[in-house]
């Protein structure tokens, strides 16, 4: 190598670049070094929290979902613990082989697995809530990252479809959906804990940490229902429905003398513990959503009106023609009694003696009787979507409406509702407040609707409903005294009443002679050809009022006498736009 090659080679830098350089070097690693003095050092807690986000997690533990029983601590709902499948995406792997055995373990097609493995989401997603103990144990032999099982809770309901529309049901995340489940689910649900885990880097636990919240368990709730009368209710109310053709129907029974709900059975009817195949129409609560015009189940309220502002007196005649023209309206009795007392208008359920009686008040006088009685308003049961019927401003009744009105045609309610308002006659003139839990006596203050002797005035001519000559024969309970009324109402069918289709009703109670029960039935639309409230309602109310008086084992208050049953219609029925 030549002079001048050695010479290209030599490099020429100035000192001071050579300086720099080296300074910016040793700086650099002045800045790293403290850096890292910094963060192992001083500030740990920043690296601590990085490493325990990738190897800690937060679990949430269940909380013990509250039991719901009857009066008597019959179970109606419990929660037992379930496992269920959950998947991370970020994790899964799952081969063809594994996925095939996967959907044959579960049973499900593997097209259907396929996609809900497909999930891309950043968390964890559940893929089968929840898996049978079988199942649990071939999915956990498995052994999948990414897929685990978690432990949960189900709700189970022992009397299934027989209380399905009181208790209600919840759903797949343990959420009250209806019934006493949603009413009170704070009260059930009690509150979820927490627990930390430290995991590998797949994923899997390797250790316990301490708990960050313990789970508290829900409180459990005492219903005010009576299981052997709700089954009574349900198992008459079905036999009923099958034997009319009809298309639903609702029973419900009141304690009078506490306001407690004892039963309530609708049909349809559905099976809480059943989830896949779930209805929206056998699941409303019919007793207390639906409305329907009352009939002639409105008439005892109209005499108690009159009687309280003393227009009339029980035994008072009244002319009660065949027919009675009020304005564009011809009201009309099927049964002609040229003269009725006020308690024969009652029993042979006269809307021309009603109407007559209704039209000595003024519209505002007959609505506050309504109103104080609770039409128009909610029922105050808390149960959720109860509904308040409708009733009129009496400042916009016209005549012909205030003539309708005293039979039942032209306001509404629910049978919870109409059930409640009879309490008025019940407990000689106080109405208590509903309840669907269990309460004691002492701790019920009642609303006064009525004064006291016309409570029990009206509640005589009930009774008579039930004996010969009356509407409601077919009522009767053996060694009971029973005091109630009929009704038979046309369905109101886009904005027309169809000549054909029928709700039946009767609202009774016993013993008569100081009432401790009260039954509400309602049939919609029997289509056997006998559609009378006193036909089709009436044995029903006999059935569980019976059922119900032996049950709490009260005394008789008359002689045990057989009843009369028939198969027709009552003898004595009266009839005006199906209003008996």
């Amino acid at each position: 190598m030549n002079y001048h090659s050695r010479k290209l080679l030599k490099l020429n830098l100035a000192p001071w670049r050579m300086a720099a350089v080296g300074g910016l070097l040793l700086g650099g690693l002045v800045v790293v070094a403290g850096r890292a003095f910094y963060l192992q050092g001083l500030n740990t807690d920043y690296l601590q929290g990085k490493g325990d986000a990738v190897a800690n997690r937060n679990l949430t533990l269940p909380a013990h979902r509250g039991q719901v029983s009857d009066r008597h601590g019959q179970l109606l709902a419990i929660s037992t613990p379930v496992e269920s499948l959950w998947a991370r995406s970020a994790e899964l792997k799952l081969t063809t082989d594994q996925q095939a055995h996967l959907a044959r373990v579960l049973g499900m097609p593997e097209q259907d697995l396929a996609k809900r493995l497909a999930r891309k989401t950043r968390g964890e997603f559940s893929v089968r809530r929840p898996v049978t103990p079988e199942q649990a144990v071939k999915i956990a032999a498995m052994g999948v990252p990414g897929l685990y099982l978690r432990r949960e809770f189900r709700r189970y309901y022992p009397a299934g479809e027989v209380a399905a529309h009181v208790v209600g049901f919840t759903n797949v995340d343990d959420l009250g959906q209806e019934g006493v489940e949603r009413a009170y689910q704070d009260w059930l649900a009690g509150r979820e804990g927490e627990r930390q885990i430290m995991r590998d880097r797949r994923g899997n636990p390797i250790r316990d940490l301490v708990p960050i919240k313990t789970a508290q368990m829900g409180g459990n709730l005492a219903l005010a229902l009576d299981l052997k009368i709700q089954y009574l209710a349900h198992r008459e109310l079905a036999a009923a429905i099958a034997t009319h053709k009809a298309k639903g129907g609702s029973v419900v029974v009141l304690d009078a003398k506490t306001g407690e709900i004892l039963a309530l059975a609708n049909q349809p009817n559905f099976n809480p513990n059943n989830r896949r195949n779930y209805q929206p129409g056998p699941m409303r609560n019919r007793a207390v959503i639906d409305t329907f015009e009352p009939g002639s189940t409105v008439k005892p309220f109209v005499a108690a009106a009159v009687l309280e502002r003393g227009l009339f007196q029980a035994d008072s005649v009244l002319d009660t023609p065949q027919t009675w023209r009020v304005g564009n309206k011809l009201v009309r009795d099927e049964h002609p009694h040229p003269q009725m007392t006020v308690s024969e208008i009652i029993q042979k359920s006269s809307n021309v003696g009603a109407v007559k009686m209704a039209m000595t008040l003024t519209p505002q006088q007959f609505w506050e009787v309504l109103d104080r009685a609770g039409f128009g308003q909610l029922p105050g049961s808390g149960f959720p979507g109860e509904t308040a019927g409708r009733l009129r401003d009496a400042g916009v009744w016209r005549p012909v409406e205030q003539a309708t009105m005293a039979y039942g045609y032209g306001l509404s309610v629910s049978l919870l509702q109409l059930t409640r308002a009879y309490m008025a006659f019940a407990n000689d003139g106080e109405v208590m407040p509903l309840s669907f839990l269990r309460r004691e006596p002492q701790e019920i203050v009642g609303e006064r609707v009525f004064s006291p002797r016309v409570a029990r005035e009206v509640r005589t001519m009930m009774e008579a409903v039930t004996q010969e000559g009356g509407t409601g024969t077919r009522t009767r309970v053996p060694g009971y005294r029973v005091a109630g009324k009929t009704g038979t109402a046309h369905k109101l069918v886009d904005g027309r009443y169809a000549p054909d289709r029928y709700l039946s009703s009767f609202v009774g109670m016993a013993p008569a002679s100081n009432p401790r029960l009260i039954v509400g039935v309602v049939i919609d639309e029997p289509s056997d050809g006998v559609y009378y409230g006193g036909s089709v309602a009436g044995p029903v109310f006999a059935q569980v009022m019976a059922g119900s008086l032996r049950q709490l084992a009260l005394p008789p208050d008359a002689p045990e006498t057989a009843t009369r049953m028939t198969q027709g219609v009552p003898s004595v029925v009266a009839r005006v736009d199906g209003g008996v």
